[in-house]
């Protein structure tokens, strides 16, 4: 985890600590830094976060795999490459249809 105060953060691969853990959830946070966290979550197939919601504007990109996001009364599919932004405190639930990684970035 990258906590430093330098004006410049290189993260060459995202995806080098964020292997899929069997049958649930893992995390990783890449980036702790003034008003950013990002974290790579891991998904196995199936596997659903639960509804909740967060105190912070929310970055959500799929790095590999395929994510269903449940927010705001709309559903998104977001697959590798695809970019979705929540609102703070906006309820939400995801859910893994296949392995999948998923990078987090919260603000604020």
């Amino acid at each position: 985890m990258d906590t430093s105060a330098a004006p410049i953060t290189f993260i060459p691969d995202l995806r080098a600590g964020a292997v899929p853990a069997p049958g649930g959830l893992g995390h990783s946070t890449v980036l702790n830094a003034p008003g950013v966290r990002v974290v790579v979550l891991t998904f196995a197939a199936g596997h659903v976060l639960k509804e909740h919601r967060a105190p912070k504007t929310l970055l959500m990109q799929a790095l590999d795999g395929c994510l269903r996001v449940t927010a705001g009364g709309k559903v998104t599919d977001l697959v590798a490459g695809a970019l979705l932004r929540l609102d703070a405190s906006l309820t939400h639930e995801v859910e893994a249809l296949e392995e999948s990684r998923l990078m987090l970035t919260m603000i604020g």
